[in-house]
C-alpha cells in the first residue's frame, strides 16, 4: 500500500485509497503470458484487495482494505467474505487515518494471519481460525505504525510484519505474544523528500531461509538472512529502480526471480536475481495499481486495488511459462 489522502470514513477511503507487454526473455526466463481479469470487486465499498495467499484449491484468500474484511476468490471469480475485523471508532492510522486490513498468511492447517492497522491498540496481527470464527488479535503493535506484508515461518513458529512507517520488521509468535523489533536501519525506513509517500519497507515475503521485503519509497528489493538462532542477518540490496513497489511473489524453480508489483506505474515486473527487471505486464491487461503478486506452479495471480485510478479493483490471473534453466 503506498500513501492515501487522510480518509474518514469508508466511502472517503474508497475516494483516495495493452494487450501483455511483450519482452524477450533470456533462456530459461519464465514468461508471462495470457492475463485475464477474473474478478471485479465494487471500490466504492472499500472491497480493494490489498494482499493475497493461496489456498490448496487454487483459490486466494485477498484482504480488502478499507472494508476491512477477507474474502476468498474462486479460480472462476466466485467471491465470498469469509472474516470481517472489527470497526475501530476514530482510527488513527498513520498516512491514511482509516482502519486497514493489509498483510495475510495462511497455515497449512487453514488458519490466517491478518494485519490490521488502527492507529489504535486493535493494532497488531489477528488470527482467523479455519473454522470461520470470529478475528481474535494475538499481538499489539505500535498504533503509530503501519503494517504491511506479512509472512509465516511454520517452522519457527515465527510470523514477520513489515512496518511500513516505523521502518521495522517486527517478528511475533504465530501462538500469539510480544512482538520483537527484528530488523532496522535506514534501508527499511520511509523516504523524506518531498516526493516521498511515507511508506518504506512494505511488501515481505520468506524464502529460502531469508526475509525478503521491498521498500515502496526507495524503490528497492532487500534480502534479510535468518541467522540460525533466528536473528536477523545484514540487511542486502538485491534490486533498485523499482518505484512504488508494493509486494512481490517468487517463480516456481527460478530461484530468487521475482514478480513484483508497480502499484503507482500500474505494472508488474520480472526481477532477475542479478537485479535487473523487465515489466511482463501493464494497465492494458487489467492492472488497476496492482498491490501484491502470488506464483503457483504456472498461474501468477495479481490483485489491483485501484487506491489512484479509482477503477476496477480486481484479481488478474496470468500464464507463467516455467522455461527453467537446464
Amino acid at each position: 500500500m503506498s500513501r492515501l489522502p487522510r480518509l474518514a470514513g469508508v466511502t472517503a477511503a474508497a475516494l483516495a485509497l495493452g494487450l501483455l507487454t511483450t519482452a524477450t526473455a533470456a533462456a530459461g526466463e519464465p514468461t508471462v503470458s495470457d492475463p485475464r481479469v477474473i474478478a471485479h470487486f465494487d471500490f466504492a465499498q472499500g472491497q480493494t484487495p490489498e494482499n493475497i495467499a493461496l489456498e490448496p484449491d487454487g483459490s486466494a484468500d485477498l484482504t480488502f482494505s478499507f472494508a476491512r474484511k477477507v474474502a476468498n476468490v474462486t479460480r472462476k471469480g466466485t467471491t465470498r467474505i469469509i472474516a470481517t475485523l472489527p470497526a475501530v471508532a476514530n482510527p488513527d492510522t498513520p498516512n491514511i487515518g482509516a482502519a486497514v486490513v493489509t498483510g495475510i498468511a495462511r497455515a497449512h492447517d487453514g488458519t490466517l494471519y491478518v494485519n490490521y492497522s488502527t492507529g489504535t491498540s486493535r493494532t497488531g496481527i489477528w488470527r482467523i481460525s479455519r473454522d470461520g470464527g470470529a478475528p481474535r488479535q494475538i499481538a499489539k503493535l505500535p498504533p503509530d505504525g503501519f503494517l504491511n506484508g506479512l509472512a509465516l515461518d511454520e517452522r519457527r513458529g515465527v510470523l514477520y510484519t513489515a512496518d511500513s512507517v516505523r521502518g521495522t520488521v517486527w517478528r511475533v509468535p504465530s501462538r500469539g505474544g510480544r512482538p520483537k523489533a527484528w530488523a532496522t536501519g535506514p534501508e527499511l525506513e520511509p523516504g523524506t523528500g518531498p516526493d516521498a509517500s511515507g511508506f518504506g519497507v512494505n511488501g515481505l515475503r520468506l524464502h529460502h531461509n531469508a526475509v525478503w521485503v521491498s521498500n515502496s519509497d526507495a524503490g528497492t528489493l532487500l534480502r534479510i538472512p535468518v541467522r540460525e538462532n533466528g536473528s536477523a542477518g545484514p540487511i542486502r540490496t538485491r534490486a533498485t529502480g523499482l518505484p512504488g513497489i508494493d509486494d512481490f511473489g517468487f517463480v516456481e524453480r527460478h530461484r530468487d526471480t521475482v514478480l513484483a508489483a508497480l502499484i503507482t506505474a500500474d505494472e508488474v515486473v520480472r526481477v532477475r536475481p542479478n537485479g535487473t527487471h523487465t515489466v511482463v505486464l501493464t494497465g492494458e491487461d487489467g492492472l488497476s495499481n496492482p498491490t501484491s503478486v502470488a506464483v503457483r506452479g504456472r498461474t501468477a495471480y495479481v490483485p489491483s486495488a485501484a487506491y489512484f485510478t479509482q477503477e476496477d479493483p480486481n484479481l488478474l490471473l496470468a500464464r507463467v511459462h516455467q522455461r527453467a534453466r537446464r
